[in-house]
């Protein structure tokens, strides 16, 4: 009792510093440019990306220490990179990089500069850097739907899919209007459970399904030993991309601990009749 006495009002005072020293924008147009951003981000697609790029760079020039800003700015450029929207692929990764060395110096207790974090250590499967910085957004701002569906995520990747999929689902009903990806997180966490039934049903609730659904689909009909539907889904693919193989196109997508993980998901790919 003694100690929490004496260690509560140091605590306080450095609670009240650090709520002083976060005050978000006060730049209200910087605030709704930010807004904005984060609504044409969710979308998934290259024009929407774009714009969203411009919007939350108009949020930066209006307030140069707005570290949310910052976060996502790294957060839009990683989905450039992910999706291969990017001419230039190192010089996007040291981009983000940058933006996040900015939003890390302005405000580390950002939930959002955590989340960017340990996707960005997640792609470099640097996993236990990953999962501090996961953490750390955890705490910050535990129901916030984006940081709880990533807690999902990362717990697949790190080869515990049974722990991750109730995340997915808490996330989901945190927002009953998520982005579809939520769904594709959700299937992977099933396929990588070894559930192909439900990884298909959540598959299939993604409306316009690209390339990396169409294959997920495919190696899971494969692995139910239904030829026909992962033939068909595997076509898709091929209509999508004609360059399409396991080694180029899905590898360097996938960030598992495990290798025996990464030698189930690419058997389940060329079982399904898909390139190498």
């Amino acid at each position: 009792t003694s100690a929490i006495v004496a260690t509560l009002p140091g605590r306080m005072e450095a609670a009240a510093r650090d709520r002083a020293e976060r005050k978000p924008t006060e730049n209200m147009a910087a605030y709704e440019c930010a807004l904005e951003a984060k609504v044409l981000h969710h979308r998934s697609k290259r024009e929407a990306n774009e714009k969203a790029l411009g919007l939350i760079g108009r949020a930066i020039e209006l307030d140069p220490k707005y570290a949310h800003a910052h976060a996502w700015k790294a957060c839009i450029l990683g989905q450039q990179w992910v999706y291969g929207w990017c001419a230039d692929v190192d010089g996007t990764r040291q981009e983000i990089e940058h933006e996040l060395e900015i939003a890390l110096g302005l405000d580390e207790n950002d939930s959002d500069v955590q989340r960017v974090l340990a996707a960005l250590r997640l792609s470099q499967k640097n996993h236990d850097k990953a999962v501090y910085h996961q953490q750390r957004a955890l705490s910050l701002n535990p129901n916030d739907d984006l940081v709880v569906v990533q807690q999902g995520e990362i717990l697949t990747w790190m080869g515990a899919p049974e722990e991750g999929i109730p995340w997915i689902q808490k996330a989901m009903r945190l927002n009953p209007f998520h982005p579809p990806r939520f769904w594709n997180h959700l299937g992977r966490a099933y396929f990588v459970a070894r559930r192909y039934a439900e990884a298909i049903d959540a598959f299939k609730r993604i409306s316009a399904p690209d390339q990396f659904h169409h294959a997920f689909l495919a190696a899971c009909y494969a692995r139910l030993d239904d030829a026909a539907a992962a033939d068909r889904h595997a076509g898709e693919v091929l209509n999508q991309n004609p360059r399409f193989t396991w080694t180029d196109t899905l590898v360097p997508t996938l960030y598992y601990k495990h290798a025996s993980d990464l030698a189930h998901h690419g058997d389940s790919v060329l079982k399904a009749g898909l390139p190498a």
